[in-house]
């Protein structure tokens, strides 16, 4: 006996995926965003700041921004695996394992 499947139900997961996957995809732009900040500001500091040490300063804020980058590509790419992972549970998944 073949179960009927609920495409209401169906309709909704794949809305939520997508709707992760947009989540997802402006985190990492904000990571980016924020990385560009830390960029231009390791740029300016050397104009704005009249002190001896505003090179560490400069450098402080590209390792900062480098940093931030890494981060958010290593956070995109390990939610989109589990997001792609997760979408073959949409639908009726159970009717294939168990045929």
């Amino acid at each position: 006996m073949k179960e009927t499947v609920n495409k209401d139900l169906i309709l909704r997961e794949r809305l939520a995926l997508q709707r992760t996957t947009l989540a997802n995809q402006t985190t990492v732009l904000a990571f980016i965003r924020t990385a560009m900040y830390f960029f231009v500001a390791g740029l300016s500091t050397r104009n704005l700041l009249a002190i001896e040490n505003s090179l560490i300063i400069e450098v402080a804020f590209y390792a900062i921004a480098f940093v931030i980058l890494i981060l958010g590509l290593l956070n995109f790419f390990k939610h989109r695996k589990m997001i792609t992972e997760n979408r073959k549970h949409i639908g009726d998944y159970k009717l294939d394992y168990y045929e």
